[in-house]
């Protein structure tokens, strides 16, 4: 057997299972709002609908953030994903199926039931399996879901228009089915042997070492929450301590203009500039799509040169005059400057993630700090779509909304800064209470 022989073998299936369940995360996100006028062509949605869908997303992430780990204790990490895409096939088929706007609502909250679980599950299922690999499988995982991001939006209207809404969001779900078949094998069959506790060839000790070092660090900050926080005490000491609130409010403004974007951008673009469904679904597509270079270059420059200051202001101030220019002039020839503006509120989401790292000392630490900044992050991110929905019924248009939105990173700009200062919560907490 040669060396890449045994690297690879009992890992392909869970290499295929890893990467089409990364891409349904966020296509089942994204391949909604830019349907949405179609779809109320055969049925009103109203607003508050829109806005509750918007808002499932990060609710369904905080939620799951706490019942995943507890699930996964009784039932094991695969059985478990195949729970979650199996919800996601169904809520997907059966969305496309509803003949109103309730339907479509229970249809939906069942994609992100299994969408918050398989959110949870993805970065300990790479570890898992890929243990040696930890560094290129984390890149492709995140590239899947970048790349999945944009897609949706870009093709939906096209979809639609030759095949009909419904075929439209039904075709996502053959990614989640597919993504069912090696986990589905792997559950069935009798355990195969990896080489995945092996180091590669080449490894050192010292390296591989450094390795799982670092991988904890990183998995403790990239995934919502692995485990439920083991020490109560420490957990409850983050609440005291200023930056982690800034680092929550960093992580919960990303969150909120993202979730924004998906339930409420395509509709606002049709309103306000009378761009057409496929316009406004490419437009969303190119917002989502300035989110993939900044997810690369982010944690890059925050390790190396320390320019978290920067980046944030960079993101904050650039998407503040996409917004702002939305407003004021929404002309047809200016939208995509517009959109690639306010896309590099990007910046923000992996800045966040990779702060979650370098402002804690220790693996433990860092995901006592992931888990108070995720949750509390879903959980402000929650409010904004169903808020910007009921803002809109409420004034007939959309610039009291794009104001909330707007003052979002306008609030958020001072907790940035905080989030600048290097140093970590054990030593925010011992400069103003004594041993951490």
């Amino acid at each position: 057997m040669t060396a890449a022989q045994a690297l690879w073998r009992g890992r392909v299936l869970a290499l295929l299972g890893i990467l089409l369940c990364a891409f349904s995360l966020r296509s089942a996100v994204a391949s909604l709002s830019p349907v949405v006028d179609l779809i109320g062509e055969d049925f009103a949605v109203s607003s508050a609908v829109l806005g509750v869908i918007g808002t499932l997303p990060p609710a369904c992430f905080a939620v799951f953030g706490i019942l995943t780990p507890v699930l996964e204790h009784r039932l094991g990490i695969e059985r478990l994903t195949v729970i979650a895409l199996t919800a996601i096939t169904a809520g997907l088929v059966g969305r496309s199926l509803a003949a109103d706007s309730i339907g479509l609502l229970v249809g939906t909250a069942v994609v992100f039931a299994g969408v918050g679980m398989a959110n949870i599950l993805l970065p300990p299922l790479v570890k898992k399996y890929f243990p040696d690999r930890i560094g290129v499988m984390m890149t492709v995982y995140t590239a899947t879901m970048a790349f999945s991001t944009f897609v949706p939006p870009l093709v939906a209207v096209p979809l639609a228009d030759a095949a009909g809404w419904r075929f439209s969001m039904a075709v996502w779900a053959a990614f989640a089915f597919a993504g069912l078949i090696p986990w589905s094998v792997m559950v069935l069959r009798p355990a195969t042997p990896t080489v995945a506790d092996r180091p590669a060839p080449g490894h050192t000790v010292a390296a591989e070492r450094a390795e799982s070092d670092d991988s904890q660090a990183v998995f403790a900050a990239t995934g919502p929450i692995a485990t439920a926080p083991t020490n109560l005490r420490l957990f409850a000491r983050l609440a005291r301590i200023p930056l982690v609130w800034a680092l929550a409010l960093t992580f919960a403004t990303s969150s909120t203009m993202a979730y924004v974007s998906f339930a409420w951008l395509p509709s606002i673009l049709i309103d306000t500039a009378g761009v057409d469904a496929a316009t406004a679904g490419f437009l969303l597509s190119l917002w989502a799509f300035i989110g993939l270079p900044a997810s690369l270059i982010a944690p890059v420059l925050v390790v190396r040169f320390q320019a978290t200051r920067l980046l944030f202001v960079v993101g904050s101030l650039t998407a503040l005059t996409g917004l702002v220019g939305l407003m004021l002039a929404p002309l047809p020839e200016l939208l995509w400057l517009w959109m690639t503006l306010f896309g590099m509120v990007g910046l923000l989401f992996p800045l966040a993630l990779v702060l979650i790292s370098i402002r804690s000392r220790t693996p433990e630490s860092a995901v006592l700090l992931s888990s108070f900044v995720q949750s509390s992050g879903y959980v402000l991110a929650a409010i904004f779509p169903l808020l910007v929905g009921i803002l809109h019924d409420a004034t007939g248009g959309w610039t009291v909304p794009l104001i909330a939105v707007v003052s979002v990173l306008v609030i958020t700009f001072p907790a940035g800064l905080v989030a600048g200062r290097r140093v970590t919560v054990e030593d925010e907490w011992e400069r103003r209470h004594g041993r951490w």
